[in-house]
């Protein structure tokens, strides 16, 4: 199951020909959710595992519409987690800095280290999506940017970072609605911006984006999952399920005692 919505080789597709509602891939939301929690338990278990060796390293990437969740997945997927063993960077407009450096530049240096869980909410995926579809470089900078990234991406690998890639993958119909949610609720009134509106307006030109960019740079060291995100509950699923097989197929061990304290009293 875990493998599921998995993308399989570079080869051309169509965004719309992927269903967005998870309702198609499970029948049940009361018998999805006693999963996702018991998932969510194991996740704890073996997260602390990961931090108790203080080996290995897993990043989750998480891109997605505005709207499509990814705030949401975090809140719900590492409820509860240990917050010395896992680092969430939500990565907005680049500062001045970011700018007079490359485009990775601030991606690096936030990675996870050893024994360390990193989440990304958004990502340096958006120097090929934001970039191309307002036009804020030439496609001669935005272009050669799948390859650098998939280097990127090859060296993490080959120093100890597993990758896991999600697009949160919601239909223009359901983003209208979590969009009027927002407005019809003054409680939700921050996480809304006009800008979220106009961007809307380029709903098809981010989906080619989003087709190349997924197309170009889903590899054998860094899959994408495109993950059908309509029913939240489908998605906090389908993404769980994915996190716990690859923590489990690294298998994290806690470290053996520095001594012998079969002696040792506690007065």
């Amino acid at each position: 199951m875990s493998e599921l919505h998995k993308l399989e080789g570079k080869r051309p597709f169509s965004l719309t020909q992927l269903p967005t509602e998870g309702k198609l891939y499970h029948y049940d939301r009361d018998v999805a959710e006693e999963e996702f929690k018991a998932l969510r338990k194991e996740l704890r278990e073996w997260q602390t595992r990961l931090y108790a060796e203080g080996k290995q390293k897993l990043l989750v990437v998480l891109q997605a519409m505005d709207a499509g969740g990814k705030d949401g997945t975090i809140r719900s997927v590492f409820q509860g987690v240990n917050p010395q063993g896992v680092r969430v960077h939500s990565f907005k407009v680049p500062s001045k800095e970011e700018l007079d450096h490359d485009f990775l530049w601030r991606i690096h240096k936030v990675v996870p280290g050893k024994g360390m869980m990193g989440v990304f909410n958004r990502s340096h995926y958006e120097d090929v999506l934001v970039v191309r579809v307002h036009d804020i470089v030439p496609e001669a900078v935005w272009r050669p940017r799948y390859e650098q990234i998939n280097q990127f991406e090859k060296l993490l690998h080959d120093t100890g970072t597993r990758i896991l890639k999600f697009y949160l993958h919601i239909s223009k119909k359901e983003q209208k609605a979590r969009f009027q949610a927002r407005l019809d609720d003054p409680s939700k009134h921050w996480k809304f911006s006009l800008e979220d509106v106009e961007k809307r307006k380029y709903w098809d030109d981010y989906m080619a984006a989003y087709e190349e960019m997924l197309e170009k740079t889903t590899t054998p060291w860094a899959p994408w999952y495109v993950i059908p995100s309509d029913q939240k509950w489908y998605r906090n699923l389908a993404i769980s399920r994915v996190i716990m097989a690859t923590i489990k197929e690294m298998n994290p061990l806690y470290p053996s005692a520095e001594g012998d304290f079969g002696d040792v009293v506690i007065e």
